[in-house]
């Protein structure tokens, strides 16, 4: 069941959707002649959807995130497991073309390749089965893996967690499957803005892990004051954001995380 609300509500929450759908509700009422509601809403619709797409709000909300946890610093202790959580492969096309296919989280596999060579002894996690509300999908992980192998890592440091659908899932399913042993060093590698969430629920979970933040999606915070020169792209950047936004505050008021947005611990 929460599966489906997150999917759905996270559906009908991204800007681009909810502006088309205010819009289109709007439009039906002025066809009915309820013309000040529709005319109202299809207002709202079209400066929601020009605010969002121009403005640098979507930014400001990715920072507010990305910015959470610093760059990880290597202090001269190797880690003893390097956990990367999926999204960086469209496995679909991948399964359909044969051959890998990544999107915007590439730097999630670029990652998980120079560490696991940086750091020769640390077993590489893949924590990623499929997302898909509607249709049948194609799992993550071992695609993944194959990519792994590919790139000269040995099978035996390769874990690869397929069964998870969602981030709650990947901390719970990863945990369970490499009981990690008291004093390990594992770090979660997963994109800038996913992290706070991301550690949230892997602390929920008893598995306590460091951040690795990747795929920054901005320079900093000078790009809260740069709008965007496509509507598109702007769009983008606030669905990304209000995607994460919405998951943090579901996934605290459904007990999934002990803090709305969660923070490095101190040292």
């Amino acid at each position: 069941m929460f599966f489906l609300l997150s999917k759905t509500i996270g559906f009908i929450t991204l800007p681009s959707n909810a502006s088309a759908i205010v819009s289109g509700v709007g439009l039906c009422l002025l066809l009915l002649r309820w013309r000040r509601a529709g005319t109202s809403l299809l207002t709202v619709g079209i400066v929601s959807l020009l605010v969002f797409g121009y403005s640098p709000a979507g930014n400001v909300l990715l920072l507010t995130l990305s910015d959470r946890f610093p760059a990880w610093q290597y202090d001269g202790r190797d880690p003893d497991g390097i956990i990367v959580l999926g999204g960086a492969i469209d496995a679909e096309i991948s399964a359909a073309r044969g051959a890998v296919e990544t999107n915007g989280s590439a730097e999630r596999v670029i990652t998980a390749l120079e560490l696991a060579r940086r750091f020769p002894k640390a077993r590489i996690v893949y924590s990623s089965g499929t997302g898909n509300l509607i249709a049948d999908s194609v799992a993550e992980a071992p695609i993944a893996g194959r990519l792994l192998e590919t790139f000269g890592i040995s099978p035996d440091r390769i874990v690869l967690e397929s069964s998870s659908r969602t981030t709650d899932e990947n901390a719970r399913f990863t945990r369970k499957l490499v009981s990690p042993k008291p004093g390990e060093r594992w770090l979660l590698v997963t994109s800038a803005y996913h992290m706070p969430r991301s550690i949230g629920v892997f602390r929920k979970a008893g598995f306590d892990v460091e951040a690795y933040p990747v795929d920054w999606r901005t320079r900093g915070w000078i790009d809260a004051s740069m709008p965007f020169d496509r509507l598109s792209a702007g769009l983008a950047s606030a669905d990304v954001a209000v995607h994460e936004w919405v998951g943090l505050v579901a996934y605290w008021l459904a007990g999934r995380t002990d803090t709305l947005l969660p923070a490095p611990r101190p040292r």
